[in-house]
């Protein structure tokens, strides 16, 4: 399952809630998180805060990134049968590279050609001026990613996104209802996917 949202929303708190949660509950349980901490995702780790790379360049090193973090961790605990959580995967790289002039849409079938889709895809969702004093009410400064301007075309995107297993909480809600809710729709999509 993904959590995925602006920045600001909450999304790596909740992460780790939730894979703690399922753990309690037996369940076995990967938490993980994109960019990866590999060379690719280190790269675009540091250009957030040293400056961007090029919009191309950016969307081959999320790729990059992608394509190691799939077949290293994500497939072979999908196939040990384990809950992946991820803390953003494929649909922040088509929103945040998708706000930068780049076909949001080509680069979802780009990733869909080698990424699993998750059987649950949780967007956090918030006003992006509220996200904003949200990460500076934490004490961190705005990084390349995080401008106003840039949070609403990144939102723009993802309200535009429409699949299946998609599923949308205001991020708003209280930490504990916002971990309950994403706790049953995982539970439900967990009992979902053993019944097919």
């Amino acid at each position: 399952m993904v959590l995925e949202g602006i920045d600001g929303t909450g999304k790596s708190t909740l992460a780790r809630s939730l894979a703690e949660q399922l753990t309690r509950l037996g369940q076995d349980v990967v938490l993980s998180r994109e960019p990866t901490d590999g060379p690719h995702g280190r790269r675009l780790r540091q250009s957030a805060t040293l400056g961007r790379l090029s919009a191309d360049e950016e969307l081959e090193a999320f790729i990059e990134d992608r394509r190691e973090h799939v077949a290293s961790l994500i497939l072979p605990s999908l196939a040990a049968g384990r809950i992946v959580v991820l803390d953003r995967y494929y649909f922040s790289t088509a929103a945040y590279q998708g706000s930068r002039g780049l076909d949001w849409r080509e680069i979802l079938e780009r990733n869909e050609a080698f990424a699993p889709e998750p059987d649950l895809l949780l967007i956090l969702e918030i006003d992006p001026a509220r996200s904003l004093g949200r990460i500076q009410g934490r004490g961190d400064a705005a990084n390349e990613f995080e401008r106003l301007e840039n949070l609403q075309k990144v939102d723009a995107v993802f309200r535009t996104l429409d699949r299946p297993y998609l599923r949308r909480f205001d991020a708003t809600q209280s930490r504990e209802q916002l971990l309950q809710s994403a706790l049953d729709a995982v539970l439900t999509a967990r009992q979902q996917r053993s019944t097919t």
